[in-house]
């Protein structure tokens, strides 16, 4: 698959004086194979392609513009070596790629939060290569207004056939965004429906700002049934025609932040009701939203949790005490 949809984009590359550095850590052969044969294609210059081993030998060797690393189950010695990679990457603009497993995202999430990493959990080859089409468009477009007329027209074109390439393959899985949208806005248009402040009169009849009263969030008995009710048309239905994992995510948060609990980036990938690297592009979409938030564990630096944004806690508790006795009724 990867070698069809990225023949193009060798010459490419070339044209406009790349190909972007990569390295490739893996310890399972077959990943490492498919990694290098799709990087490749992709007009990637491999400089560095082993086992995790490799990363854990220390930083003497350059990162590269992309590095792509595999761990499904990590150790303690490779998850310290992620934090590592992790804080270079973020003070050298490397583009991270983690694949990882279930079991241990939570791990592997708590290393990573610096550079902005892809995070993909138990991926096939086209989830890998859509992320791989994501890394060479944003390449790209940092390298844009370094080149002359004719590569920028020629990198145009790459960023905008390899976004369709990516495009096609994602309609299978996860959020699309709509057409008519600008590139790098969100698909999330969020704003409290009532404003922070009203203007109220003072007793000596100046007027003055006051914070607007927000209204307590729902009883978590009720949203955390809404859930169910939500999940059960799984049951009966295919799970995709009622799709929404914004939503179950933005219940299951407002639930434990009223029942005072945290949520670990499992949990929510699993309250989604979508594949856990589908959830995790809906989680960065909505971070980037201002509606999550990362919350680092304070005995633990190792873990971090999501949680609501108090601009998205106060959205939803206006939207339940707006919908009043009806929300009971919500399915």
């Amino acid at each position: 698959m990867g070698q069809a949809n990225f023949a193009y984009s060798t010459a490419a590359n070339d044209a406009a004086g790349l190909p972007l550095g990569l390295s490739i850590f893996a310890d399972r052969p077959h990943v490492l194979g498919q990694l290098r044969d799709d990087a490749v294609a992709a007009g990637f210059r491999i400089a560095e392609a082993g086992g995790i081993a490799l990363l854990l030998e220390g930083e003497a060797r350059g990162l590269g513009e992309l590095v792509l690393v595999d761990c499904p189950a990590p150790d303690g010695a490779a998850l310290a070596a992620l934090v590592r990679l992790d804080l270079r990457a973020a003070h050298a603009g490397t583009q991270l790629i983690v694949s990882t497993s279930v079991a241990a995202l939570d791990d592997v999430f708590g290393c990573l939060d610096q550079s902005g990493p892809q995070l993909l959990v138990d991926p096939s080859r086209a989830d890998r290569v859509i992320a791989l089409g994501r890394a060479l468009a944003g390449a790209a477009q940092l390298k844009v207004r370094e080149l002359s007329e004719e590569d920028r027209l020629v990198l145009l074109r790459l960023t905008e056939q390899v976004g369709q390439i990516a495009q096609r393959l994602d309609r299978l899985e996860g959020p699309v965004r709509d057409p008519g949208q600008p590139d790098g806005d969100s698909v999330f248009r969020f704003e409290s429906p009532r404003p922070a402040f009203v203007s109220a009169e003072a007793e000596d009849g100046s007027a003055r700002l006051i914070r607007a009263s927000r209204p307590a969030l729902p009883d978590p008995r009720l949203v955390r049934r809404i859930l169910r009710q939500r999940q059960l048309r799984a049951r009966f239905f295919d799970g995709d025609l009622f799709g929404d994992p914004a939503w179950d995510m933005l219940l299951d948060l407002t639930a434990a932040r009223a029942e005072h609990t945290r949520v670990s980036v499992t949990s929510l990938c699993i309250a989604s009701g979508v594949p856990p690297t589908t959830a995790l592009r809906w989680i960065g979409q909505m971070t980037e939203a201002g509606l999550l938030e990362r919350v680092e564990d304070e005995t633990d630096r190792r873990r971090a949790f999501i949680a609501l944004t108090d601009k998205a806690a106060d959205g939803m508790a206006r939207y339940f005490a707006e919908l009043g006795s009806q929300a009971a009724r919500l399915v």
